[in-house]
């Protein structure tokens, strides 16, 4: 039987030593098999990493007892496949990069709304619903009636958050993939003079999870969610989506985007064709190239699909 899973997980908690900390994890991981990618800040740990699941429980126990937390928000996704080419453990100013840092983030009160409460909570007339992601990702997937702050990356928040003119009379609704960014978005906000703030609990993914679990057919919720990992998209059942990835900018594509002239296997697609420079286009090449010259000779490379350990 399959057992490859996803751990997708976060906690914002004061790192002391974050360079002692990577170390110890590196050496602790150095025996399992494992994918994907672990973020280590002052401000916390954020991770999505595959792998069997006795693996992955292994490493979020060790994590819980180094950092000496009871709890990580953890999001778990059954997999066919590891959507990660390798491991990496980095070191970072934040664990989602939103500009601001802020060292008592754990300690702030939030008003999460459950999953099963969602779609009556966004129904209310006098709310402000906002999409925390970037416009890419919103382009695929999004609550309806919900606000774009036309985001090429999270960083742009603090800027882009005031063009909306928000009434701080007015109940925030906000969402994001797993909840990591609705927390830091939250604070900032708080900041600002907005008290009203509400936030949906674990994201779209857990609302996803919601639907498939109680087979609820009908909701607020139109279209894929992006992920970052090689499954590109999710849809309803929580299973890999339509959308296929441009290796040059990393961003989601349809099956008609692949048609235009613009679009070459692993270098470009219509969204970043005039972006990338003739340096990156020619060194994407070279990469297609021996992953191509690899599949055919059916010899193994650090971007094949590993389907079992």
């Amino acid at each position: 039987m399959n057992n490859l899973k996803i751990y997708s997980f976060y906690k914002f908690t004061k790192i002391l030593n974050k360079e002692k900390f990577k170390y110890e994890i590196e050496i602790f991981i150095s025996n399992i098999k494992l994918r994907g990618t672990i973020l280590i800040a002052d401000e916390g740990i954020n991770g999505s990493i595959s792998g069997d699941e006795k693996d992955l429980m292994k490493i979020i126990k060790f994590i819980r007892k180094k950092l000496n937390i009871d709890t990580l928000e953890i999001k778990i996704n059954d997999v066919a496949f590891l959507p990660f080419n390798k491991i990496k453990i980095r070191l970072k100013k934040e664990i989602v990069s939103l500009g601001k840092s802020f060292t008592n983030l754990n300690n702030i009160s939030e008003n999460f709304i459950n999953p099963e409460e969602w779609d009556n909570f966004i129904n209310q007339k006098n709310i402000n619903l906002i999409d925390l992601r970037n416009t890419y990702e919103i382009s695929i997937g999004k609550f309806k009636n919900s606000l774009n702050p036309d985001t090429n990356s999270f960083r742009e928040f603090p800027k882009k958050i005031k063009t909306l003119n928000l009434d701080k009379d007015k109940k925030i609704a906000m969402y994001c993939t797993g909840g990591i960014r609705c927390e830091k978005a939250s604070k900032y906000l708080n900041k600002l003079g907005y008290d009203k703030i509400y936030q949906l609990k674990g994201g779209i993914i857990s609302y996803l999870e919601y639907l498939k679990k109680n087979k609820i057919k009908k909701s607020k919720w139109s279209g894929e969610c992006f992920v970052f990992d090689n499954r590109v998209t999710i849809n309803d059942n929580l299973e890999r989506g339509s959308y296929l990835q441009c290796h040059g900018c990393r961003r989601p594509i349809s099956i008609s985007d692949t048609k235009s002239n613009l679009y070459v296997k692993g270098v470009s697609c219509p969204y970043c064709f005039k972006k990338r420079t003739d340096k990156q286009k020619k060194s994407s090449k070279t990469r297609q190239k021996q992953i191509d010259m690899a599949e055919i000779k059916n010899i193994s490379h650090p971007f094949m699909k590993i389907t079992k350990l």
